[in-house]
């Protein structure tokens, strides 16, 4: 049996009048068509909050202050085991997200995360933060 390829991936918890930012995943490719919050892999020798605000530069076309750590989950997928780490981020002053690297990205209010089709590494955490107060 092969060791499963290992990545570490960095995502963001973005915030506005109590929705959360999320993206669709294109419909090719791994895990087509789901949901996801927005960000990627970390390359090697790069940091993760380097990671993350690049990933929402080259994803959104957005600048952000990446904040603490959120959590942290693994999952085991049948291709992949993923390391994912989620921040929560603040767009800067006027930035407006768009859908550059994804098929479509919408706010969604905390409670109706998890009736959303999202990849399963992200499930974990939707739950969290459906349940969880506003700051």
């Amino acid at each position: 049996m092969t060791a499963l390829r290992r990545v570490l991936v960095v995502a963001a918890v973005i915030e506005r009048k109590g929705k959360v930012l999320v993206s669709l995943r294109r419909p090719k490719g791994e895990r087509a068509s789901l949901w996801e919050f927005p960000g990627g892999k970390v390359e090697p020798g790069e940091g993760e909050r380097a990671a993350l605000a690049r990933e929402l530069r080259e994803e959104l076309g957005v600048r952000a202050s990446i904040g603490e750590e959120y959590a942290r989950v693994e999952h085991i997928y049948p291709d992949l085991q993923v390391e994912l780490a989620l921040y929560r981020c603040a767009l800067h002053a006027g930035e407006e997200p768009r859908p550059l690297a994804c098929e479509e990205i919408k706010w969604v209010s905390r409670r109706d995360l998890p009736g959303l089709p999202f990849c399963e590494a992200d499930i974990p955490l939707l739950t969290r933060l459906a349940e969880e107060e506003l700051p």
